[in-house]
């Protein structure tokens, strides 16, 4: 009943900003937690930031600094504005968002290229 749309992915140069939002759409009861994931070829997916309903975030160590995570709970999104991107940032991103009772919904995922 619970899915995600997430869009603003695209080719980059390395130096430059992107920003990405992922929409819930649904019956949504209550949203606990909220986040970024990123795969990148070849490799496992990992977490790249998230934040609570209450607004706490967290970052991967690789982006903090870098990435500000953000949600607006009356509209049910959560973006992440990424600035001086890197090679190294290449990837799939996943948006996913932790539902009480339900556990986690995954998005289709949105391409982020980063050019030397």
């Amino acid at each position: 009943q619970v899915h995600l749309v997430e869009s603003g992915g695209g080719l980059v140069q390395a130096g430059g900003s992107l920003r990405l939002s992922c929409a819930a759409s649904g019956t949504i009861f209550r949203i606990n937690a909220m986040g970024w994931y990123r795969q990148a070829p070849g490799k496992q997916r990992e977490l790249v930031a998230t934040i609570t309903s209450g607004g706490r975030r967290n970052y991967a160590d690789s982006v903090k600094g870098r990435f500000t995570i953000s949600r607006d709970n009356a509209k049910n999104t959560v973006d992440l504005q990424m600035n001086s991107l890197e090679p190294e940032d290449t990837a799939i991103y996943y948006c996913n968002i932790e539902l009480t009772f339900r556990g986690g919904v995954w998005g289709q995922g949105t391409q982020v290229t980063v050019s030397s």
